[in-house]
């Protein structure tokens, strides 16, 4: 049983901007998602997107310019990153930049 004095978890709203393949797979250059985890919002992503999941496997996942895992809590989700300011409007950035040829 849990006490009504504990704060439920919340949701973040997140950007995420596509590069390369995961533009092409995604149909668009960006959109929104909200979700407490990038997992959560990566699933939201692929599951509206036909191709996306696979692109998503390889790629690798930029949060405001660091590198995270599906695991990883996004800001605004949790105590752990209350009163950090997040990307545009509140909004934190995820980035799927795909392996690419040269690179």
């Amino acid at each position: 049983m849990t006490s009504t004095s504990e704060a439920a978890p919340c949701a973040a709203d997140v950007t995420i901007r596509y590069w390369a393949s995961a533009r092409a797979a995604a149909g668009c250059d960006s959109e929104s998602f909200t979700g407490r985890c990038v997992g959560d919002v990566l699933a939201a992503a692929s599951a509206a997107h036909t191709g996306l999941g696979a692109v998503l496997a390889v790629s690798t996942i930029l949060l405001d310019g660091n590198p995270v895992a599906a695991s990883d809590l996004l800001p605004g989700s949790s105590e752990r990153w209350a009163g950090q300011a997040a990307g545009p409007k509140g909004r934190a950035i995820l980035e799927v930049l795909p392996p690419f040829a040269g690179g």
